[in-house]
C-alpha cells in the first residue's frame, strides 16, 4: 500500500499539468451535466414498513385524486378579550377573509369555520383550512403575498390572526451563512496553525473542488436515479469536512518530509505514501459508516449516506492525486515562513555564486543535517509532545477523570425520548409558533396532532355500519377527546375518520394512547370484520422513532464491528481497535446526553435560542452515529498510525505515543476545530432542529477529539504499553498486510531521478541544501 501511494504521488508531482487538467476536466464535465439535467423529483418522505405508512398508501390507494399532498394553511382567528369571533362584527370580517383567500389562483378550496363547526366552545376562536392545487414547493410566490396580505388586512379588524400549515414553510435547510461562517474560520485555525496562505488555502481549495464535484454529479444523475433534493446536504456537509482533513494531512506529512532535507518529489511521494495511507484507510470507516445507513430502512436516508459516501470517496482520491500535484506547481509555498526564506536565500546564494557549489557540497550537507538535528530537538518540545509526556506519567488518573466526565455527561441519555418536534419548537416570533398555541389554547393540546384512522372494510358485508362501531370503539377511549364523521371513498369500502387526543402530539401520554389503540384492534376487528390502521403526522412520528431505535443497535454493530476489522488490519493489533470503539461510543454517548440536557430537559436552552423543549429528533442519533464515527475514525487513523509507524521503526510503546502526538496533535487539534466551528455555525440557525444537529455535531467533534483521542488513547496505550500492538498469531495469518506505516519506504534506498525540467532542478538543488 505505501510503496503504491508513494509511486502514485511521485508520478502526481512529475505529471502535475496532466492531473490538474483530468480533474479541472472532470470539473467542468459534471458541472455541465448538471446543468443539462432535468430537476430532481421532490419526493414525499416514506418509510416502508411501519403501520402509518401503510395506512398511507392504503388511502393514496382507496381515494385516488384526493392525496393529501397539496400544500395547506391553517389560518387561525382569535377574538380579543371578552369578545367572541362569533359576534356579528368578527364573523364578518373571518368570512370576507375566507373570500378572499378561497380566490387564490391556486387555491382549491377554504373552508368556512363557521359551516365547518370549526369554533371552539367558548367562542373565541376559530380557524379556516385552505387547500391548494400544487404542493408546497410548487406554490408561487404570488400565492404566498396573497395569503399574507389578506392575513394583516384582516389584522386591522382587531382580531389576532396567524397561520401555520405546509403553505407557511420556507425553504428548509441552513441559509448557506453558517457554511460561510465555517469555511472562514477554518481559514483563520490553517493560517495560525501553518503560517502559510498557501498552506491554508490549499486544503480548503481542494475540499471545495471536491464537494462542487460530488454536488454536480448528485444534481446531474438526480432524476435519473430518483433522488430527491436533500440527497446531497449530508454530501455537502462530510465532503468539506473530510475534504479538509484529508489534504491537510498530506500536506503537513510534505512539509515535515520536506523539512527533513527531502526534495520535493521525494517529499510528496513520502507524504502520499504514508500519510496518504491513513487517509485511504481513514475514508473506508467513513464509507462503512455512510454505507451502512442503508440497515435503518429509510430510503431517504440511504440515498443520503451514499451520496455522502461518494463524496468521501472523491475526497480521498483528490488528496492523493491532485494535493500531490497542486504541492508540485508550488513546493516552498506552503513551508513556514523561515522554511520559504532560507529556501530563496539559498537558490540566490547558488544563482550568485555556481562555480563554488561543487566545492562546498560537503560543507552544505553538513549545514542540512545540523539543521536537520536541529528542528528534531525542537520538535521534541513542542506542545503536543509535552502533553502526551503528562498523560504517560499520569495515565490512570487521566484515564479515570476522562472516563468518569464523558460518563456523566452520558447519564442523560437514559431519559431519551425521540420524536419529531412541530411548530411548537419553533420561535415565538413566528407565526406558525402563535397558530399552534392558539389552537392548543382554544381546542385543546392534541387538537394539533390529530390522528387519522383509515378503515378497510372491503371485506365486511356492512361497510358503514362497521367503520360506525370502530368509530365508537376509538371515540371511547380513554384520552380520546373527539371523533369527526368518517368520510368515504367512492367504493363505499373505506372510511377515513380523526380522532383528536386529549393531549399534545409529542407528549409521552399520546404515545401510549396509540399503543393502546393497536393494542385493542384485534377485538375490535374480530367484532366487525373490518381492519382499520392508526397514521397521520403524530402517529407517523412515532412510528419512525420506534424503528429508528430499532434499528441502531444493527446499524452500530455492523459499523463498529467492520471498523474493528479494518482497524485491525490497518495497526496488526487487536486491542487498539477495540479501544477506538469504545472511546467512539462514549463520545457518542455523551453528545447525545448533553443534547438531552439541552433540547429535551431545558438547561442552558436559553444560551442557545431554544425557546421550546421536547423531545430529540428521531433522526439525531443516526445522523450523530454516521457523521462523527466517520470524524473520529479520521482522527484516530492519523493520530495512530504515526504511533504505530513509530513503534514499527523502533521506538518504544512511551517513545511512539510522544512521536505520534509530536507530529500528528497540531494537525488534528486544527481538523477538530475546524470541525467545531463549522457545526456551530447551524447553531444560529432559527430551525430547532438544525440548531439541534450543529450543537450534537459540535458537542461530538469536541469530547471525540479533545477527550477521547488526546486523553483517553495515550492513556490506555501507556496503560497497555508492548501489549497494545499484540495481534494473536492466527489473526496476524489470516489478515491481509498492508503496509500502512511504510515500513518498505525506510528500507527503500533514497535515489531520486534526474529533475525533468529546470523547475524540478532548482527545487532539487535547493531542498539537498
Amino acid at each position: 500500500m505505501a510503496t503504491f501511494l508513494y509511486r502514485l504521488g511521485r508520478l502526481a508531482f512529475r505529471r502535475r499539468w496532466y492531473v490538474a487538467l483530468v480533474w479541472a476536466a472532470v470539473l467542468v464535465a459534471v458541472g455541465l451535466g448538471s446543468l443539462k439535467a432535468p430537476a430532481a423529483a421532490d419526493e414525499p418522505f416514506s418509510m416502508p414498513g411501519i403501520e402509518s405508512q401503510k395506512a398511507f398508501d392504503l388511502m393514496e390507494q382507496r381515494f385516488p385524486g384526493a392525496s393529501a399532498d397539496g400544500a395547506t394553511a391553517r389560518v387561525v382567528f382569535v377574538a380579543p378579550g371578552g369578545e367572541k369571533v362569533t359576534a356579528a362584527e368578527n364573523k364578518q370580517v373571518v368570512e370576507k377573509a375566507v373570500a378572499e383567500l378561497a380566490d387564490g389562483s391556486q387555491v382549491a378550496s377554504a373552508d368556512d369555520p363557521f359551516k365547518t363547526e370549526a369554533v371552539s366552545e367558548d367562542g373565541t376562536t376559530a380557524y379556516a383550512t385552505v387547500t391548494y392545487k400544487v404542493e408546497t414547493p410548487d406554490l408561487t410566490d404570488a400565492s404566498k403575498n396573497q395569503l399574507e396580505t389578506v392575513l394583516e388586512e384582516a389584522r386591522d379588524s382587531g382580531l389576532t390572526i396567524e397561520a401555520g400549515g405546509s403553505a407557511m414553510e420556507t425553504e428548509g435547510g441552513p441559509s448557506g451563512v453558517a457554511e460561510a461562517i465555517g469555511v472562514g474560520v477554518a481559514a483563520v485555525i490553517l493560517l495560525i496553525t501553518f503560517g502559510s496562505l498557501a498552506a491554508a488555502g490549499l486544503p480548503l481549495l481542494t475540499a471545495l473542488i471536491g464537494v462542487g464535484i460530488t454536488l454536480a454529479g448528485i444534481t446531474a444523475l438526480a432524476s435519473t436515479l430518483g433522488l430527491s433534493t436533500s440527497t446531497g446536504t449530508l454530501a455537502m456537509m462530510l465532503g468539506l469536512a473530510v475534504g479538509i482533513d484529508y489534504a491537510l494531512f498530506v500536506a503537513s506529512r510534505y512539509r515535515e518530509e520536506h523539512a527533513k532535507g527531502r526534495t520535493p518529489q521525494e517529499a510528496v511521494g513520502l507524504a502520499v505514501g504514508t500519510a496518504g495511507s491513513a487517509v485511504v484507510f481513514a475514508g473506508l470507516t467513513v464509507v462503512i459508516a455512510l454505507a451502512g445507513l442503508s440497515v435503518v430502512g429509510i430510503p431517504m436516508l440511504t440515498e443520503m449516506g451514499l451520496a455522502a459516501a461518494g463524496a468521501v470517496v472523491v475526497a480521498v482520491l483528490i488528496a492523493l492525486t491532485l494535493v500531490p500535484a497542486l504541492l508540485g506547481f508550488w513546493p516552498h509555498a506552503v513551508l513556514p515562513r523561515q522554511a520559504r526564506k532560507a529556501a530563496r536565500a539559498q537558490k540566490n546564494a547558488q544563482k550568485n555564486a555556481p562555480k563554488n557549489a561543487p566545492k562546498n557540497a560537503e560543507s552544505d550537507s553538513h549545514h542540512a543535517h545540523t539543521s536537520h538535528n536541529a528542528q528534531k530537538n525542537a520538535e521534541k518540545a513542542n506542545a503536543g509532545t509535552r502533553w502526551a509526556r503528562f498523560v504517560l506519567r499520569r495515565p490512570v488518573p487521566v484515564l479515570i477523570l476522562a472516563v468518569l466526565g464523558l460518563g456523566a455527561l452520558a447519564l442523560p441519555v437514559t431519559g431519551l425520548q425521540l420524536g419529531m418536534p412541530g411548530d411548537e419548537a419553533k420561535s415565538t416570533a413566528t407565526t406558525e409558533r402563535r397558530a399552534y398555541d392558539a389552537l392548543a389554547e382554544g381546542f385543546g393540546p392534541g387538537f394539533n396532532g390529530p390522528l387519522t384512522v383509515v378503515v378497510d372494510a372491503a371485506d365486511d358485508s356492512d361497510p358503514k355500519g362497521a367503520v360506525e362501531a370502530i368509530s365508537k370503539e376509538i371515540g371511547d377511549t380513554k384520552g380520546i377527546v373527539s371523533v369527526s364523521p368518517p368520510r368515504y371513498n367512492e367504493a363505499g369500502d373505506t372510511a377515513v375518520f380523526s380522532a383528536v387526543p386529549s393531549t399534545a402530539p409529542t407528549d409521552d401520554k399520546t404515545k401510549k394512547l396509540v399503543e393502546t389503540i393497536r393494542n385493542e384492534r384485534s377485538g375490535i376487528e374480530a367484532e366487525t370484520g373490518a381492519t382499520f390502521e392508526v397514521t397521520g403526522t403524530t402517529a407517523m412520528n412515532i412510528d419512525i422513532s420506534a424503528k429508528v431505535q430499532t434499528a441502531l443497535v444493527p446499524y452500530l454493530v455492523i459499523v463498529v464491528g467492520l471498523a474493528i476489522l479494518l482497524l485491525m488490519v490497518v495497526f496488526r493489533s487487536l486491542l487498539v481497535p477495540l479501544k477506538a470503539a469504545l472511546g467512539f461510543l462514549l463520545s457518542l454517548l455523551a453528545s447525545l446526553g448533553v443534547v438531552v440536557l439541552v433540547f429535551q430537559q431545558g438547561h442552558g436552552a436559553d444560551l442557545l435560542g431554544v425557546e421550546q423543549t421536547g423531545p430529540i429528533m428521531s433522526l439525531m442519533p443516526i445522523f450523530l452515529v454516521g457523521i462523527v464515527f466517520g470524524l473520529a475514525m479520521d482522527y484516530e487513523v492519523f493520530l495512530v498510525s504515526r504511533m504505530r509507524e513509530a513503534y514499527v521503526h523502533g521506538e518504544s510503546p512511551d517513545e511512539a505515543v510522544a512521536s505520534g502526538f509530536r507530529h500528528s496533535a497540531r494537525v488534528v487539534v486544527a481538523a477538530a476545530l475546524i470541525m467545531i466551528a463549522v457545526f456551530s455555525g447551524f447553531i444560529t440557525e432559527t430551525d430547532s432542529m438544525i440548531k439541534m444537529i450543529g450543537f450534537g455535531l459540535a458537542t461530538a467533534v469536541l469530547f471525540d477529539a479533545f477527550v477521547v483521542r488526546m486523553a483517553i488513547v495515550p492513556a490506555v496505550l501507556a496503560l497497555l504499553g508492548h501489549k497494545a500492538w499484540w495481534l494473536p498469531g492466527w489473526l496476524d495469518r489470516l489478515l491481509p498486510r498492508v503496509d500502512v506505516e511504510g515500513e518498505a519506504l525506510s528500507s527503500r534506498p533514497e535515489t531520486d531521478p534526474a529533475p525533468t525540467d529546470s523547475a524540478d532542478a532548482s527545487d532539487l538543488e535547493v531542498a539537498r541544501t
